[in-house]
């Protein structure tokens, strides 16, 4: 038996999880659970880096408590965000910026005039965002150049394990989000580092995905009369994790959406597929764990939702996200559509009246109540994961007679079936925690007790419950009718 903690962060939230694997199968217990999101501070967006390096060393308390035997921990998180070290021990320059920050806009046009989007997209094969790492140092370096200065450059995982005993090392996985890797080489694309005039001192050495990235410091292991414990680097991206953990069928084609804030809608590729066509599409060349390439595209998931609760429950309305299901089926059928992905949804703000401003703008009229803008979010998301799957398949020249769906967006029941009504096959929703258990699963592959992907995803069917949901022909034939009235708004 063998116990390894996994600290999962995501944008809206944190979590310590203890799992433990023993005959074949992993067992989770959530030990620690904290709050997380945008810092507004001078006008500008950050993340509160100290917070979140204590709720991580409440976390390892906790953990020891429960596993005094604990084998080794790992941190994954949300992709492109990143912070800046300097000196011995290391300090924080500065508080690390969250890739919502509106700085990126326009740092985005200038790096397009050294390097157009087609040039970026060859070289990396990443989607363009304009959140995307490249844009955000971009920017940092011509408003802060100082910060460059003697300093080293840590993806947010790498980061809080330094904080933790870790070493100056860059995970592949979540160095793969920010623009700024060669997916051929696996190093830094020097190249385009060199275009943009950034120090090339300040990127740290590449390491693969499940390996060991440190030790818990001396000062920790006294203040918390801990062991030695090593520290791994998992797939350190969220999703790379989360893919890890798709209880996938052994033979045959298969599709994911990693489903959070973020839904992330793809396939796994044992190489990269950096062509026209996809890039046209959107869809980006991320590294996975054992090296494989997360062939995806990003989309606005959770989000409207989180945004869009939060706005009503400051105004003292105390909406639960079961509250949401039940006022969008109060709502009629595909009476508005919003573009997830759209622009206008992108920085935290008033989502609702974001909503009706994007509706009327686009000729559908205002939404007259809260339940038409959540039936919009619903009906949106569920049409936008039948286009992008049907795009996948095209750009693939590949065919999916089920998809994927894990993570904590599965327990959203009312999303998931209408999903699946959109797209005519059958969803399997869960795990919910695939991004914990991924991280787990990980760290076992590094420590050697798992061989790779077959056994880790074989411990998944034996460990976890999925749901399947399987579409209704009405509500199918109701979308099919709505199709391309929703295709006009992309």
């Amino acid at each position: 038996m063998s116990t390894y903690l996994a600290f999962d962060l995501g944008a809206s939230s944190g979590r310590g999880i203890l799992g433990t694997i023993e005959n074949g199968k992993l067992e989770l217990k959530e030990i620690h659970r904290f709050p997380n999101g945008p810092l507004e501070k001078e006008g500008s967006f950050y993340w509160d880096f100290p917070a979140l390096l204590a709720e991580l060393k409440t976390g390892l308390k906790k953990a020891l408590a429960e596993a005094p035997d604990l084998k080794g921990l790992a941190i994954d998180t949300w992709g492109v965000d990143y912070a800046f070290f300097r000196g011995n021990p290391p300090r924080l320059v500065r508080l690390p910026y969250n890739y919502r920050d509106p700085r990126t806009v326009k740092a985005a046009e200038e790096v397009w005039k050294r390097l157009p989007k087609e040039e970026l997209y060859a070289k990396t094969g990443i989607q363009c965002m304009t959140l995307n790492t490249v844009y955000q140092l971009y920017a940092h370096f011509q408003e802060h150049p100082e910060d460059f200065d003697n300093s080293c450059v840590l993806d947010i995982p790498d980061a809080l394990a330094l904080g933790l005993g870790g070493d100056f090392s860059a995970e592949y996985s979540h160095v793969s989000t920010t623009n700024l890797l060669d997916p051929k080489s696996r190093n830094w694309c020097w190249e385009i580092i060199s275009k943009l005039g950034l120090p090339r001192c300040v990127f740290p050495p590449i390491v693969p995905s499940c390996t060991r990235g440190g030790t818990l410091s001396a000062a920790l292991r006294k203040e918390l009369n801990a062991p030695a414990l090593p520290i791994y680097k998992v797939g350190s991206h969220d999703t790379a994790s989360a893919v890890l953990a798709v209880p996938a069928p052994e033979q045959g084609s298969w599709a994911y959406i990693s489903a959070g804030t973020w839904a992330l809608l793809g396939a796994e590729l044992p190489a990269p597929e950096i062509t026209p066509e996809a890039e046209k599409n959107g869809f980006t060349n991320e590294g996975g764990v054992c090296g494989t390439t997360r062939f995806l595209t990003n989309i606005m998931g959770s989000w409207l939702f989180q945004e869009t609760r939060r706005v009503w429950n400051e105004a003292g309305r105390n909406l639960s996200f079961s509250d949401l299901e039940n006022m969008a089926l109060d709502a009629e059928f595909c009476a508005y559509f919003v573009n997830p992905n759209d622009a206008s949804f992108a920085a935290p703000g008033d989502m609702p009246e974001r909503i009706r401003q994007f509706c009327e703008k686009t000729g559908q009229g205002r939404p007259d109540t809260d339940e038409e803008i959540v039936r919009a979010i619903y009906d949106s998301l569920a049409l936008y994961f039948k286009c992008k799957l049907e795009t996948l398949a095209e750009v693939r020249h590949d065919s999916y007679a089920c998809l994927n769906i894990v993570g904590g967006g599965t327990q959203a029941k009312l999303l998931m079936q209408l999903t699946a009504d959109a797209l005519n096959i059958p969803v399997a929703a869960g795990p919910i925690e695939a991004t914990a258990i991924g991280n787990i699963l990980g760290q076992a592959m590094a420590a050697g007790e798992v061989s790779g992907l077959a056994q880790a995803r074989q411990i998944v069917r034996n460990s976890f419950d999925v749901i399947t949901y399987k579409p209704d022909p009405t509500v199918h034939a109701g979308y099919m009718r709505k199709l391309e009235r929703f295709r006009k708004l992309l």
